[in-house]
């Protein structure tokens, strides 16, 4: 990067985030900038890592969304990816794997291996596994993951944000919220 100009220029303007290595909210006003690009490297007081901003854009970013407690083996990793997608603005891909995602919830619910996706998202909503008014929810993710698979299109970071938010209360009202009842 030629021509840039890291000053330590402290106080910097105060800025809060989430940082993508501690996982804190946090804030500050020290770190370093180059104020003729308008970008600035924040200095985590939690943790000391840095976090690169250039406008509104964060990078390492931060996983978007909540953690879901007793997540089964195969599907917990397939929720920290889509979370972590949004980390590095792959909206797309964080939607595709919340597809894939219904997926191996309903596998894990009972349904036969093998299948489409059309049969295991009619066993989500159709069976015993969610009570029929989160039809709505999961036809949402249905809808904008079909769209993201078999059209030329490109997710928005609102798309990603939706899907993944519905996703989350999906998994919270099957595995998290069960769990703290027993």
């Amino acid at each position: 990067m030629s021509g840039v100009r890291w000053h330590n220029d402290s106080p910097l303007p105060t800025r809060t985030w989430t940082c993508s290595y501690c996982g804190k909210a946090t804030g500050n006003d020290k770190g370093f900038s180059d104020k003729e690009m308008g970008r600035c490297i924040y200095i985590c007081p939690s943790c000391s890592c840095p976090t690169y901003f250039e406008g509104n854009k964060q990078v390492p970013g931060a996983p978007y969304g909540n953690s879901v407690e007793n997540l089964p083996q195969e599907i917990g990793p397939l929720y920290e990816d889509a979370r972590n997608c949004m980390r590095v603005y792959a909206f797309t891909s964080a939607v595709l794997t919340c597809r894939k995602i219904l997926m191996h919830v309903a596998v894990e619910k009972g349904a036969p291996k093998d299948k489409n996706f059309a049969f295991y998202v009619d066993s989500l909503v159709n069976g015993t596994i969610l009570p029929t008014n989160f039809k709505s929810w999961v036809d949402k993710i249905r809808q904008r993951s079909n769209e993201a698979n078999h059209e030329i299109i490109v997710m928005s970071l609102d798309d990603a944000k939706n899907i993944l938010n519905f996703t989350e209360m999906l998994l919270k009202l099957l595995y998290e919220y069960p769990a703290l009842m027993s």
